[in-house]
């Protein structure tokens, strides 16, 4: 399944800051658990991460300090801060509001209601 660019990049902070909440991470390991929890539906790329990765931490969401592998490379680990779990928090209850709105119109469009007589002179 496709799922749009404009769906991807609207959930992609409010997920980032989720996988950090459940601890420090680095970027691969983002990528990877995105896969994981969308059942192979999100497939990030290292090119849409970073960048919000350097957002998050000019914003003050996350903090950034360089650790080694257990093989032996350096990369850089991601933590979330107090600011970046009140975003979290906040970008909840956003997502809240959005998720609530569709499903009752969605609900809405799954049992229209019974249709009575086309309007005079308009479209049915």
């Amino acid at each position: 399944m496709h799922i749009d660019k404009d769906l991807v990049a609207a959930s992609a902070t409010p997920l980032v800051l989720g996988i950090l909440a459940e601890g420090e991470s680095y970027g691969y390991a983002i990528v990877k658990r995105v896969n994981e929890l969308s059942g192979g539906r999100m497939q990030w790329t290292d090119g849409m991460l970073y960048p919000l990765l350097h957002r998050l931490e000019r914003n003050g969401h996350v903090r950034a300090s360089w650790g080694t592998s257990e093989a032996g490379r350096r990369r850089k680990h991601y933590a979330i801060t107090e600011s970046g779990l009140q975003a979290l928090a906040d970008r909840r209850a956003q997502w809240s509001v959005v998720a609530d709105a569709l499903r009752q119109v969605w609900e809405t469009a799954a049992h229209p209601p019974f249709p009575g007589p086309a309007p005079a002179g308009g479209i049915a």
